[in-house]
């Protein structure tokens, strides 16, 4: 089901996208695929320009919460944690929820949240290190248009083996000629660029059960 979280936190960032597409953006790119320092906390030219907790993940937090119905000793799991913001809000918000996150950057699991450090570990969506039906939700936000199509199967796959029934992912796509241009100048390390409607005929070949929303560049 459709259902959205998370947009209202990209609707109010301004952006340059024609800044960012310029004729040094395939070494940029090269560069952001490392996922390290310069993707997360260096120049904008290469991903964030300074990632750094400022608690606008907290509204989330708690609509996920809500939404879920998350309790004590309810489990989730983050794909894609970065540096941990969203599960250290909603540790904050009930410090009985257990939380755990991976990501493939060892550079965010370094400078994560020190509150929750102990829960985070690199890792790939592909291949996660947990049991069957391990989570009482499994997210993953502005994570797996960065795979491959053969690898986005594979995480899908896994989040549908680790989740006891709820998950939740968000993706960028467009739903416009202007929204594809915009996704194409300010994404670096994306590699599936579809439609709202494309990504729904994929979740449904790869028997995706979760819900899900999008991140539109108008």
């Amino acid at each position: 089901m459709q259902i959205d979280f998370i947009s209202s936190l990209h609707e109010t960032t301004s952006r340059d996208y024609i800044g960012r597409m310029n004729i040094e953006k395939p070494k940029i790119a090269k560069i952001a695929k490392k996922f390290d320092y310069n993707f997360w906390d260096g120049n904008r030219k290469y991903g964030y320009g300074g990632f750094y907790y400022d608690g606008r993940w907290k509204p989330t937090a708690e609509k996920l919460i809500k939404y879920y119905n998350l309790k004590d000793y309810d489990r989730v799991l983050d794909i894609g944690c970065g540096k941990g913001y969203l599960l250290y809000e909603i540790q904050k918000l009930n410090n009985k929820i257990e939380v755990q996150g991976i990501d493939i950057s060892n550079y965010a699991i370094e400078n994560s949240k020190e509150e929750i450090k102990s829960r985070l570990r690199v890792g790939n969506a592909i291949d996660l290190p947990y049991e069957n039906e391990d989570f009482d939700l499994v997210i993953s936000l502005n994570t797996l248009h960065n795979l491959y199509i053969f690898n986005l199967e594979k995480a899908i796959n896994e989040i549908e083996r680790t989740k006891k029934e709820n998950s939740y992912i968000v993706v960028e796509a467009y739903r416009t000629e202007e929204e594809k241009f915009n996704l194409m100048c300010w994404n670096l390390t994306g590699e599936c660029y579809f439609t709202d409607r494309e990504w729904e005929w994929l979740y449904s070949k790869f028997n995706y059960t979760g819900d899900y929303s999008f991140i539109h560049f108008k």
